[in-house]
């Protein structure tokens, strides 16, 4: 059957507006769509393809497992699950996983969770959850309203209440909103759609510091944030600060779709038997998959080759925008960059995508006003150089 981007439109529910070009093969971080026409992919299947396209460590994962098992569901365990939870305990502050299938069911555990632990320590009074306004935290009905960014929430009938809302990096306004009755406060350690907005040193040890407070969770929302995407396994590592739990996905299969909720022993035991669940969470395919992910990510040269492509495209971004002075701040950690348009052109962030589409490259957007790059964790240097000369055309024709 020969489809093209109308046939989108003919079968498709329109809440998605694709790029007209159709991409049918990919490798390491270079895409062909019908045309054969070919892209350096700076996006990254939004900030999830980490290690590029059809990487062998992951093709190999695949064949194998899908030779071996497919599905059982949750009445039975299956040994690449188990394997990857033992390899994300090892590797981080948790002693136990709750697998998903998105990043949203990931944030969908950890705030049932919240609820559930808070309940059973101090009773039903104990149920507020507060987040910050721009973050983002998928799209179920329950984590799109702890998400602060009322555009993707409203206009779907009455909200989960108890949540509240404040703003990032305002450690004043989240004193003055926490109470004995806040369960958890929720929070990206860097907010990816919200703008790619770091947050102060200050403000995440403070956050943790009025949890303890209040005898409340503090849950990081990792899925964009994760899986070496800023250099260290979890930014949380970067922070100094350990949350109570914790929300990760995207890169976690680097394309698999697969999502993880971690935790301690103790908060853990509040999600008995029957409490939640999932019928492809931990499914063996998705976890075989991301435990070659994990084996590759995991060492010393890939969270080391984040951190020099973090000042590569740094460099190079200042050195055009030199040229050009479209960018008001280049900002973000790693593999999740943001580089936000001076007033002149503010609002036209997707005009800079589309320019560089046509040109062949692939960026993303955080909001109207910032350009998004979340490539690959290991994309070559030339392919950074190749990419950012394909950009820096977009941006000449499109400045004049």
């Amino acid at each position: 059957m020969k489809v093209t981007r109308a046939t989108f439109d003919e079968v498709m529910v329109p809440n998605y507006n694709p790029a007209k070009m159709v991409p049918v093969k990919g490798e390491g971080s270079r895409v062909w769509d019908q045309e054969g026409v070919e892209y350096i992919d700076f996006a990254g299947g939004i900030a999830v393809n980490c290690l590029g396209h059809c990487h062998p460590a992951m093709v190999k994962a695949l064949t194998e497992q899908g030779n071996k098992l497919w599905h059982l569901s949750n009445v039975f365990t299956n040994e690449p699950a188990i394997r990857l939870a033992k390899k994300l305990t090892e590797a981080t502050f948790a002693d136990r996983v709750y697998f998903a299938n998105s990043g949203a069911e990931a944030n969908e555990a950890a705030l049932k969770l919240a609820r559930r632990w808070a309940l059973d320590k101090f009773g039903a009074e104990k149920n507020e959850i507060i987040a910050f306004t721009k973050g983002f935290h998928g799209r179920t009905f329950f984590t799109v309203t702890v998400g602060g960014q009322p555009a993707y929430s409203d206009g779907f009938g009455p909200k989960p209440g108890a949540v509240e809302h404040v703003d990032y990096n305002d450690l004043a306004a989240l004193e003055a909103k926490m109470s004995d009755k806040t369960c958890a406060v929720m929070m990206e350690p860097l907010q990816g759609e919200g703008g790619v907005i770091s947050p102060d040193a200050e403000f995440v040890k403070g956050v943790r510091e009025l949890c303890d407070k209040y005898n409340a969770l503090l849950v990081f929302d990792e899925v964009q944030t994760g899986f070496g995407r800023t250099g260290s396994l979890y930014a949380y590592q970067q922070t100094g600060v350990t949350p109570d739990i914790l929300a990760s996905a995207k890169s976690l299969g680097g394309g698999f779709p697969i999502g993880a909720m971690l935790t301690t022993a103790e908060i853990a035991e509040h999600l008995k038997p029957g409490t939640h669940g999932s019928t492809y969470g931990g499914n063996p395919l998705a976890c075989a998959v991301a435990e070659a992910v994990f084996d590759v990510v995991h060492t010393e040269e890939v969270l080391n080759g984040v951190k020099h492509r973090e000042e590569l495209f740094k460099r190079k971004l200042a050195e055009i925008n030199e040229r050009y002075n479209v960018f008001k701040d280049i900002r973000g950690q790693g593999c999740l960059l943001g580089a936000e348009l001076t007033d002149e052109y503010a609002g036209k962030a997707r005009d800079f995508l589309n320019a560089g589409a046509d040109e062949g490259v692939m960026v993303l957007v955080a909001g109207p006003n910032v350009i998004r790059f979340t490539p690959s964790l290991i994309i070559p240097e030339a392919d950074i150089n190749e990419g950012l000369a394909r950009f820096e055309k977009a941006i000449a024709k499109l400045v004049g």
